[in-house]
């Protein structure tokens, strides 16, 4: 999290990756999508991806890039950061991106994980931070 946002962070680093040409190919489709985790995210901070790519060339701390995001588009308070995070932590379960959680899901060989229900267990599995209990089949 960066200032009690998360997600943000996760954002930061895909453009940073991005910047030195280290994205992932399975991150390009998505990245910046408005419809996607990246657009979402910028459009709820009121900011544009492309701007935020601009200022993340520039360097700084997520915090300070955050600031610059709280300036340009809107400062966030604690209700906001309290409905953003709901909504980030469950993004995948039952919503429009649900389905593409479990296109991810077949194309991972994890079809029939039901332990899997949302985007950041996806991302979690994925980058092994799942818990290891939960692994088997």
């Amino acid at each position: 999290m960066t200032k009690g946002m998360m997600y943000f962070p996760r954002m930061l680093d895909k453009i940073r990756l991005h910047l030195r040409g280290e994205l992932h190919e399975d991150y390009q489709e998505n990245f910046g999508a408005s419809k996607a985790a990246d657009g979402i995210c910028c459009n709820f901070l009121r900011v544009h991806h492309r701007d935020l790519i601009e200022r993340v060339k520039q360097g700084g701390t997520d915090e300070a890039i955050l600031e610059w995001c709280f300036e340009k588009g809107r400062r966030l308070n604690d209700g906001d950061l309290f409905v953003w995070n709901g909504f980030a932590s469950k993004l995948g379960w039952r919503d429009s991106i649900a389905p593409r959680l479990e296109e991810r899901k077949k194309e991972m060989g994890i079809a029939g994980r039901n332990d899997i229900q949302c985007i950041p267990d996806l991302i979690d599995f994925d980058e092994g931070r799942f818990p290891e209990a939960s692994k088997t089949p």
